[in-house]
């Protein structure tokens, strides 16, 4: 191949240090009311991946949605060169990966910038307005138009009274200066961000409110994405330990906050990749979960246990911190210390495998 293959339809490409499946799978799902559609599969999103994508896009599909990864420097830029994006979202700038930038939130900016380096010159791009380290991207000679999302600030598209409701999250924007309510099956506050990016894109290609509303209505998230088991009538178990970074813990522990009915016990495991923020950031979600109404704290791993320290050094009782290095033995205390009423959150990287325990409980919990 001598170029990027360039496409005539819409060609979405989404980047950022967290949200980029869910906004992914959010506007494919709006998209899809009305359109033949291609994404990229699950969060497969390598250059490797993107260049197998490029045989598999036919003249039927009316766009294309395809996620960008970057867990090392050039992968951006390679897969822009593979397909070029007309459309781009950067969801945030934040700590994922960040060992391989060398522990630096500017050499993540830059990187992420690759985006708008490589998409196509004066295409559009929907960037986070509440997201400080988004001001680091370099947008100086992006020739294109800039659209903006937020709940803070001024925004193009801005989500206003959001509440957890039953099942997910609701909140109210204006459309064509009309002000319309919406619902994401989802919960979070950090997930009304990947909703917003949804919408805007999906106005931007002119959809109309009816058609982004059922689109976001019909959006089924991934597995061990915030997924919550019921357990009987009073345990409640939130698995979210596909993937993990400071501030995907911290929002997770929002949830937690807001859902969670009596004990709440917080399970935390290792954040891989974090270089030499790895004591900081492990230690900022501790201090950040003794703030929050945690009754109980169990690490996983070393990284686990740095969190620990954190919370006790910001003042969480010391008697109610564990940590634990085997599946195994944590599971096993779970299913013998676990009581009704009582709400559990898993949350660790991918390869830290939280989700063997929350198997582990489930399973138990199915044979008493």
């Amino acid at each position: 191949m001598t170029g990027p293959l360039k496409f005539k339809k819409p060609v979405i490409a989404v980047v950022g240090s967290a949200g980029k499946t869910t906004t992914k799978e959010m506007l494919a799902s709006i998209l899809s009311t009305r359109w033949k559609i291609f994404k990229s599969y699950g969060n497969a999103n390598a250059p490797r991946h993107i260049a197998k994508y490029a045989s598999r896009i036919k003249p039927f599909h009316k766009a294309v949605i395809l996620e960008y990864g970057m867990s090392r420097h050039g992968e951006i830029r390679r897969s822009c060169k593979t397909i070029q994006p007309n459309i781009g979202i950067i969801t945030n700038v934040g700590t994922a990966h960040i060992g391989n930038f060398g522990g630096s939130i500017i050499g993540i900016a830059n990187t992420k910038s690759d985006l708008i380096r490589y998409m196509k010159p004066n295409g559009v791009l929907f960037l986070n307005v509440d997201d400080k380290n988004s001001k680091l991207l370099d947008i100086k000679n992006f020739k294109g138009k800039i659209f903006t999302v937020g709940q803070i600030n001024q925004a193009n598209y801005k989500a206003s009274d959001v509440r957890f409701v039953n099942g997910g999250m609701e909140f109210t924007m204006k459309l064509n200066e009309e002000k319309h309510k919406f619902f994401i099956p989802i919960y979070g506050k950090h997930n009304i961000y990947n909703a917003l990016f949804a919408i805007g894109v999906a106005h931007y290609l002119g959809f109309n409110p009816k058609d982004i509303q059922d689109g976001l209505r019909k959006y089924r998230k991934p597995r061990r994405r915030l997924t919550v088991y019921r357990l009987g009538k009073s345990i409640i178990i939130i698995d979210d330990t596909f993937s993990a970074n400071p501030n995907a813990v911290k929002a997770a522990l929002d949830v937690m906050s807001y859902i969670g009915k009596g004990r709440k016990i917080a399970v935390l495991g290792t954040m891989l990749e974090m270089g030499k923020y790895q004591i900081k950031g492990h230690r900022d979600v501790g201090k950040y979960l003794a703030e929050k109404q945690i009754d109980y704290l169990y690490t996983f791993g070393k990284g686990g246990a740095i969190i620990g320290q954190g919370a006790i050094e910001a003042g969480f009782p010391k008697e109610r911190v564990k940590n634990f290095l085997s599946h195994d033995k944590l599971a096993n205390y779970l299913i013998k210390n676990i009581k009704p009423n009582t709400t559990i959150l898993f949350k660790a990287s991918h390869g830290i495998h939280l989700n063997r325990v929350v198997r582990a409980l489930l399973e138990y919990k199915k044979g008493h």
